[in-house]
């Protein structure tokens, strides 16, 4: 039986701050996959990537709701991947 969860009234239509990891476009870095945080509009890179900012960024804020964007290029399509921090 699967669990439902709880973060899920969490989930705001925001838009990306960014068109890439913020902190990576900041330092002149590359990443593999970006993760768009839907309570606030943060895109951070994926665990694949060296600096792992998405899950800096759950740490840093516990806003736990995340949606896989498209690769290394950004795209607004809709998200593949809907994950819950918290229940990881």
């Amino acid at each position: 039986m699967s669990t439902i969860c709880s973060h899920l009234s969490h989930i705001r239509n925001v838009p990306a701050h960014t068109k890439g990891c913020e902190e990576c476009l900041k330092m002149g870095d590359s990443w593999v996959h970006l993760r768009l945080c839907r309570e606030c509009g943060h895109v951070g890179c994926c665990d694949s990537s060296k600096n792992k900012h998405a899950t800096k960024h759950f740490h840093a804020t516990r806003t736990s709701v995340l949606c896989q964007l498209s690769g290394a290029k950004f795209s607004a399509s809709i998200p593949r991947l809907l994950r819950c921090y918290d229940s990881a």
